[in-house]
This record gives C-alpha cells, structure tokens and sequence, in this order.
C-alpha cells in the first residue's frame, strides 16, 4: 500500500474516531492487508488494519457478527480510500496461550450456531459444486496470458472433478449450515485475560461449517481424515449439532469436509493469481500449492 494513502486512511480514521495522532508499530504486513498496533499519547491503544478487496467489508462482517453475539474485536471506526479498508478496532492485547482444539471445536459452535445474516455471501451446494469449473475459467484466463502453460495435470484434474461435483457436493446444507469463518485457524482465535475472541472476518460467508472445521488445521501438512474426525467428535461433545458427523455425498464427513475445503482453497488460490494479485513472478509457488492441494481433492472426494 502507498505510504501516503496509508496515512491518508489513518488520518481519516483518527478523524472519525476523536483521537490524535499515535505512534505506530507494524504486527503484519502483506501485499493485499497489514496490521499495525497504534500507542496514543493517555496510555491507550488501538489496532490499525487495512486491505483492499476482496477484504473490503470485514468492517461489515465484524459488526455485524457483534450485534449477533459472537465474540469478536470491537470496531471503532472505518473508513474507505482509494479502494482500500482502514478500521480502528479493538487492542485485544497479548494472548495468554495459544488456541487449542477444544478451544476451536467451542468457539465453532458458538459462530455456526448465531443466526443466519442475509448481508453474508452464500456458499450453497450451486456454488459449491462450481467451484471446480469456476477454477477452470481461471485456468483459462491464466493461460490467455501467456502463464501456466505447462500445467496439463491441473486442467485434466479440475475436469475430473467437475463431472464428479454434483453427486459429492450433495449434503452441503446438511448441519451446521450458517457462519462460516473462512479463516478458521488457531491464529485467527485470541485467548486472552478477557476470554476469547474470533479475528479476520474479511471472508466470511454463509455456508458448510465442515468448511471451518476441515481449515483448523491448515493446509500445510498432509490431510488427516482420522485427525479431522476426532476434530469433529469433539465439536459434537462442544455442543455442535450432531449432523456433522453425517455422510454427506456418499462420504463419510471428515473426508468431504477436507476435500472440499481444498478444493475451495484450490479456486481462491487460482482466483488470486489472475485476479487479486496477479503477479506473474508468484505463479510457481502458486502451482506448486495448487497441484499438491488437487492431488489430495482426488483422493478425500474419491475422484
């Protein structure tokens, strides 16, 4: 982000919220979001956050999952510039441990079980199973640029799990169907002095919680299905509605879940290298991630 614009937004927000300038320290800072913890002059502080799209409305996102009860970072103010977010939010402090999975599995049933909003995008079992052919478009456009030439593997991939996607897709609304996090991770739960809160917002949507709790534990290691199970167990022990151990698309739920959280990953990988990055030096690793995360959709979805 330019360092003028960057300003320019913080001094928007200081505006709207009453406050003078702070000093600034950077948490996190990316291409497409940053982070930076503002210290003010009485001995108070506050978060400054920033994106650009598709992470424009976590604004919307947060308040409005404040107003249905979840635990999350209050919002002080917001503002847009130049198509970019700023929020002024909450200063949660330092966390008092990190989160585990009892700690994921009772803060997903709080977040699946608050009411559905109509303000959130909805991941049905339609968009569910377009999620392949929508990765194939990207594909598409990626190679009318001149890029992923040599990536016969990936298409062939895709294709075979476009034709199987409407027989696996089938049980997406089977329970919990409502918030999805989207970035549901041990990093995005805060365990502080004052309980726990839910971070990053800026994807959520309306669909299969299975989504959540298939990304708790990332997508760095190989998927676990038995690990993934005993997840779920857990969520059900938690409070989670006992659907969520139900077979879905003739799969038990711990595989459908993993194989369809890789292969949503798999289409928001594809949708930023042609649309929200679109830097030609990122498409290796980008590839790498894509075949590896494919090769696994082939095998949970039985492909």
């Amino acid at each position: 982000m330019d360092a003028t614009l960057n300003a320019a937004l913080l001094e928007n927000l200081l505006t709207i919220a009453g406050r003078t300038s702070p000093s600034r320290e950077e948490v996190r800072v990316w291409s497409m979001s940053g982070v930076e913890r503002l210290a003010f002059t009485d001995g108070t502080t506050a978060i400054f956050k920033y994106a650009k799209k598709p992470f424009e409305n976590e604004d919307h996102a947060l308040r409005l999952a404040d107003s249905l009860g979840v635990p999350v970072p209050a919002v002080h103010a917001s503002a847009i510039r130049d198509g970019w977010l700023g929020m002024l939010i909450e200063d949660l402090g330092p966390a008092i441990r990190e989160a585990d999975d009892l700690d994921g599995a009772a803060a997903a049933v709080v977040l699946h079980s608050t009411r559905t909003a109509a303000a959130l995008p909805v991941l049905d079992q339609e968009r569910l199973r377009s999620l392949p052919t929508r990765a194939l478009d990207h594909l598409g456009l990626l190679r009318k640029a001149d890029r992923w030439q040599d990536t016969p593997e990936i298409e062939d991939a895709l294709d075979r799990i476009a034709q199987a996607a409407e027989a696996r897709s089938a049980g997406a609304t089977i329970g919990p169907f409502g918030w999805v996090h989207s970035e549901f991770h041990p990093t995005s739960l805060h365990i502080g002095r004052r309980g726990w809160r839910l971070l990053d917002f800026a994807r959520a949507f309306t669909g299969p919680g299975l989504l959540d709790l298939a990304s708790w534990h990332g997508t760095l290691d190989d998927p676990d299905p038995v690990r993934q199970r005993v997840f779920l167990d857990t969520y059900v022990t938690e409070g989670g509605t006992p659907d969520a151990l139900a077979q879905r698309g003739g799969l038990p739920a711990e595989k459908w879940a993993l194989g369809w959280h890789r292969m949503w990953a798999v289409e928001w990988f594809m949708e930023q290298a042609i649309r929200w990055i679109n830097e030609p030096a990122t498409d290796p690793a980008y590839i790498k991630a894509v075949r590896r995360h494919l090769t696994d959709v082939l095998h949970l979805l039985e492909v």
